[in-house]
């Protein structure tokens, strides 16, 4: 007799794979180097340093 085969385990081994694959593709849709991050909270953080400097008190 043949061994008996999980179907939960390939079913879950299609889900993860399935997922990874939707993960790489988000990645390369939406994904932002560390390098762009940085350079974009550093433009954010001036923008703010800027308008606080320009701030009247009353």
């Amino acid at each position: 007799m043949a061994k008996p085969v999980s179907l939960n385990r390939y079913r879950k081994t299609k889900a993860r794979a399935e997922g990874k694959a939707r993960a790489d593709a988000n990645t390369v849709k939406f994904g932002r180097s560390k390098v762009e991050k940085t350079r974009d909270q550093a433009c954010n953080d001036k923008a703010l340093r800027n308008l606080e400097g320009h701030k009247q008190d009353r």
